[in-house]
């Protein structure tokens, strides 16, 4: 779901026009981006779905760390600690927040593979309300994610500045880039 979760980064930077929209962008990715060295570094991992090649949304998340439920709210105040001293705590709240919602968004889409704690034993409770199993309605949604950001951001970018021309480009390289990032997710690349 990553360009459902720029979708959102869009929104709230609508909401929220103090904090940067490149802050609120890399907020949305964090557990992401906090998972690719334990990625590599064989800590946390990815299993295709049995029967697939592993495209979108036919993996098996092992990341007992980044996406688990207590590891996302780690995440979420270590993020949040840089904002507090660099743009105040309404930001660093904000911030926190959009953190935290990656892990709320993934909870939607994602199969049964994200655990409460991190390093939970066998058997302790993963969540996952599996939406996608359908990938066409989790598509839908992902892209629905993408408009109401871009439509968000649009809105509070020609009701705040004065240069329309340059808030309707702004508005439409967002839209552009959600749809070729939602796109190379879908086709797997």
């Amino acid at each position: 779901m990553i360009a459902g979760h720029f979708g959102l980064a869009a929104v709230v930077k609508a909401r929220q026009p103090r904090v940067p929209l490149w802050a609120l962008m890399l907020a949305t990715q964090w557990l992401d981006v906090v998972f690719v060295p334990l990625y590599l570094a064989h800590v946390e991992g990815l299993v295709p779905v049995a029967g697939t090649a592993g495209g979108y949304g036919n993996a098996v998340i092992h990341a007992d760390y980044t996406h688990s439920l207590v590891g996302a709210v780690v995440l979420a105040v270590l993020f949040a600690l840089p904002a507090l001293w660099r743009w105040g705590r309404r930001s660093a709240l904000v911030l926190g927040a959009v953190v935290f919602s990656h892990w709320v968004l993934d909870l939607l889409v994602h199969r049964h593979d994200m655990p409460l704690l991190p390093g939970a034993p066998a058997g302790f409770p993963s969540v996952g309300l599996g939406l996608w199993r359908h990938p066409g309605a989790a598509a839908i949604a992902e892209l629905a994610l993408v408009l109401w950001g871009t439509y968000s951001y649009g809105r509070a970018a020609i009701a705040t500045t004065g240069a329309r021309a340059r808030a309707r480009v702004a508005t439409a390289a967002l839209l552009v880039s959600g749809l070729i990032t939602l796109g190379l997710d879908l086709l797997g690349t």
